[in-house]
């Protein structure tokens, strides 16, 4: 039988367990925080479920309009937001451990590292130790908050991402450096909850690797609602002061508050691994090289999700694993498609991609045919108050493939799908065109602008 060893235990390392185990290996996980990893208990799961309550608050505020009576006059208790997103992170991790543990996964809490390509030392959390051998290893180990010293997190008024959840009430004033996935996330977030907040961006606007016309509908969204957002402007260090922080700009200015939130991205969790040793390469950020099946330089060493600093993405890491353990145990491999990847920014309203971007098409890096429809036009978004959003298809030209698309709009995560259908199945705009849709939906869109680039013959 084969054996195979897999270091972490989140979305990346338990789905490469699960599809292992159903190929015939036995399979042992070691994971050094629980199940799920820092997806499940301190990164993607709590913070989608804390905004799960913002989203509510977002749509109440702007109820009145339908009619509601007293709409916007609801407070948060935050103490009890935060108890329901660590009793449901901790229940989702108790999911995965029951899950695996009926499929005969073994399971060590425990940290490891590599001894060679084919030994794993773990050191367990009972205090013991452990020798493990196997010619099947894959390391998803994730990743962690960046920091640098001139803001250190104290875990009370200047935090990262991850502890947040330890706030009791909610900050008088939030300054949030950073303007990427999480710093926008996480500002919009609170600013529903009814903080004060401001937002450092060291760019021209919010969100700089996204759709850029999305970027400004978020924008504006942002300031309207009384965001204050700084752009282009660089964060130099956050000192705290008694329950105050002062967060300094390169450009001499200053902004006081009442906590702060570091949102400066992450580092690859590759350190005292042992990958030298194994011979497995990284790259000058410390993430692990690898393939489109997850292959590092190393035979039989396979790595997937935030490590390897692919897309860092819970599906992605989900997908690599899968993928890794169908190469290394000879079953059929289809590659990591990255033009297939859907990625969702939960800000409100939501921003979700796939495919091509406007960005390769502005460079002329791709040859495509678009079209945008503004959701103010759709008889859904009216009824339902939505003024916010767009739906954008690029197709090939002469109305061929769909090869990628963007929707902003509440809910822009379940809208995407079925422009993600399309990019991975190669169907044309008029196969989108002529698939029904309910009427009235906001889902009318895709097809309205599939519609709208069609090419008559």
């Amino acid at each position: 039988m084969n054996r195979v060893v897999i270091v972490g235990g989140g979305p990346g390392g338990y789905e490469a367990a699960l599809v292992a185990v159903q190929l015939g290996a036995e399979v042992t996980v070691v994971e050094r925080d629980g199940l799920g990893g820092s997806t499940v208990l301190t990164d993607c799961v709590p913070s989608k479920t804390l905004i799960a309550t913002s989203d509510l608050m977002t749509d109440v505020a702007g109820s009145a309009e339908l009619g509601l009576v007293g709409a916007g006059s609801e407070s948060v208790d935050l103490r009890r937001v935060n108890h329901r997103v660590k009793r449901l992170a901790l229940a989702q991790s108790d999911d995965i451990r029951r899950r695996i543990e009926r499929e005969n996964v073994e399971v060590i809490a425990g940290t490891a590292r590599l001894d060679g390509p084919e030994t794993v030392l773990v050191d367990r959390a009972d205090g013991g130790s452990e020798e493990l051998h196997s010619q099947v290893v894959l390391l998803a180990t994730g990743a962690h908050p960046r920091v640098v010293d001139t803001a250190i997190p104290d875990g009370e008024r200047i935090l990262t991402w991850e502890q947040v959840y330890e706030l009791d009430e909610l900050p008088e004033h939030l300054v949030v450096v950073g303007s990427g996935v999480t710093g926008a996330e996480f500002a919009g977030a609170y600013k529903a909850l009814g903080c004060e907040v401001t937002l450092v961006s060291s760019r021209d606007r919010v969100l700089p690797g996204e759709d850029p016309d999305a970027a400004v509908v978020l924008e504006e969204v942002f300031t309207r609602r009384g965001m204050n957002v700084l752009s282009r402007s660089r964060m130099e260090s956050v000192e705290r002061k008694g329950d105050r922080v002062l967060v300094r700009l390169t450009d001499g200015r200053e902004v006081e508050g009442s906590h702060c939130l570091l949102a400066l991205g992450s580092i690859p969790n590759s350190e005292g691994l042992g990958l030298e040793s194994a011979g497995v390469g990284v790259d000058a950020g410390g993430f692990i090289e690898v393939d489109r099946v997850s292959r590092t330089s190393a035979r039989g060493v396979y790595a997937a999700g935030d490590c390897t600093g692919v897309l860092m993405l819970a599906s992605v890491a989900a997908m690599q694993g899968r993928i890794a353990m169908a190469h290394a145990l000879g079953d059929a491999v289809h590659p990591l498609r990255l033009r297939t990847v859907v990625s969702n920014v939960f800000t409100a309203p939501e921003i979700a991609t796939v495919g091509v971007t406007q960005k390769e098409i502005d460079a002329g890096e791709v040859d495509a045919e678009s079209v945008t429809l503004r959701l103010s036009g759709n008889p859904r978004a009216k009824m339902q108050g939505v003024r916010d959003g767009f739906v954008k298809l690029f197709c090939r030209a002469g109305g061929g493939a769909v090869i990628g698309g963007v929707v902003v709009a509440p809910r822009a995560s379940e809208l995407i799908h079925s422009v993600s259908l399309a990019v991975s199945t190669g169907l044309t705009t008029d196969q989108v065109a002529n698939a029904f849709t309910v009427y009235p939906s906001m889902s009318g869109s895709v097809a309205e602008a599939a519609r709208r680039l069609h090419q008559p013959r």
